[in-house]
């Protein structure tokens, strides 16, 4: 069950930031060893932040993880908001412990929040119990900017729609990206990473950059890290295959394309030849080796700090391409209204306005428009030197085909499959032959 959290923190953060969401002011943390957690996600306790709400007006509440420094960056879009109208005022009341918790339990009891935010895994199952307002009808009537669903990426947008109906709106899309310790391919006499890289130029970089670099006999200096991050379902479709279809009818990851995914992951990660021991990465920290500069390639989310470690000369560049392309998993996250909200018309249109605020805060936006260099350096300055590298990396982004059961789905897959994957208790051809009756039997 260790590898299903590590999923849940990933991807709700990730697997899933990243994954460190990027703020457009504020400095960025990395509170957990977890790779590529994303600072949007569930990090630090913060007190709710209320702004009074003059003359008679809807009061919304607004649910996040957001951390105290985060939830102070949110604080300063919604007193412009609140501020720019008086049809409602939006109270925020961050919760980063506990989050789903919180949630769950109070939709259960009729106490949900009017706004929501909800990473990409939680969407479709909240929607289809009927917890979630359909907002389909109210985002075509408006006409701001953030309501043009043609304007957002396909992959991210589905994320928040269930049968054809949309019930949220994304404001943040993450892709992967590839870090690279431009010292230790200094030291080394090696080229940096480029976008013509291939699984095999990757692999024979990693086994290269892996060393006894104080010549103790033993490796303490790795080309790669990986222990469930960067999400395996990356591999699955850089080789064409798919653990999930589009139309949510079959789980093929006994494919001949994913079992050449999965067997790419299973036969680098904790083999000390490329990457390092599990034991290692439990001892000394996944993100934080790479910070150490231990790690000479990290995958993690477009948004995260490692760009910027003090000591550290970090480039950026898309992720190397598969036999089927260069796919990058993309994690995503978006707010969405209660199903019991007692004013939907105006929670949809806080909605609709809250989310055009986000869009130019945090990168990358979802949205085609806003998917460039010069939009990535405005929302967050930090990322002026790699935003051009961010960029060319979103048209290859792709998000994971949810399902309304998708823990359920998740806790098989990670338990009954990638653990045993990674733990050498048998290859991906045996266990993915074994496996796909019990994932498909939670498909709709």
């Amino acid at each position: 069950m260790k590898n299903r959290l590590w999923y849940i923190l990933l991807l709700a953060v990730l697997i899933s930031s990243m994954a460190l969401v990027s703020c457009g002011g504020g400095e960025e943390t990395t509170d957990t060893d977890e790779p590529g957690i994303v600072a949007g996600e569930p990090t630090e306790e913060s007190e709710p932040v209320v702004d009074e709400a003059p003359g008679e007006t809807v009061t919304l509440r607004l649910a996040t993880w957001a951390g105290v420094e985060e939830a102070a960056e949110l604080q300063e879009l919604l007193n412009e908001i609140n501020g720019s109208q008086d049809r409602y005022q939006i109270v925020h009341e961050p919760a980063p412990a506990d989050y789903y918790t919180k949630i769950q339990t109070a939709l259960a009891g009729g106490t949900a929040a009017d706004l929501m935010w909800l990473s990409q895994e939680y969407i479709a199952g909240f929607a289809d119990q009927g917890a979630l307002l359909d907002v389909t009808d109210c985002i075509a009537a408006s006409e701001n900017p953030a309501a043009d669903l043609d304007d957002y990426f396909p992959e991210i947008l589905k994320t928040a729609q269930l049968e054809g109906r949309t019930y949220g709106l994304p404001w943040i899309a993450q892709p992967v990206v590839l870090y690279f310790n431009r010292g230790l391919f200094d030291e080394a006499g090696m080229d940096y990473p480029t976008m013509d890289w291939t699984w095999e130029d990757f692999e024979a970089a990693a086994a290269e950059l892996t060393t006894d670099a104080d010549g103790d006999g033993a490796n303490d200096q790795w080309g790669f890290a990986m222990n469930g991050w960067p999400p395996p379902q990356m591999f699955v479709w850089q080789a064409g295959g798919e653990v999930v279809t589009g139309d949510l009818s079959a789980s093929p990851v006994d494919s001949p394309e994913a079992l050449q995914g999965f067997q790419y992951y299973a036969d680098m990660i904790y083999d000390d030849e490329h990457t390092p021991p599990e034991a290692v990465l439990q001892e000394q920290g996944f993100g934080e080796m790479f910070k150490a500069g231990k790690i000479a390639m990290f995958m993690g989310g477009a948004a995260d700090d490692l760009d910027r470690v003090e000591g550290l000369d970090v480039g950026v560049v898309a992720v190397p391409s598969g036999p089927a392309g260069r796919a990058t998993f993309a994690w995503n996250a978006s707010t969405v209204v209660s199903g019991a909200a007692e004013n939907p018309d105006v929670a949809c249109e806080a909605l609709i306005t809250l989310t055009d605020a986000i869009h130019h805060w945090k990168i990358v936006a979802p949205r085609r428009s806003l998917a460039t260099a010069e939009a990535i350096t405005a929302a967050e300055p930090r990322k002026e030197a790699n935003a051009a590298a961010i960029a060319e990396a979103v048209p290859d982004m792709r998000a994971l085909n949810i399902v309304p059961r998708q823990q359920e789905w998740d806790d098989i897959f990670w338990s009954d499959f990638m653990d045993p994957l990674f733990h050498d208790e048998g290859t991906a051809e045996e266990l993915a032959t074994e496996i796909r009756p019990e994932l498909e039997a939670v498909l709709p």
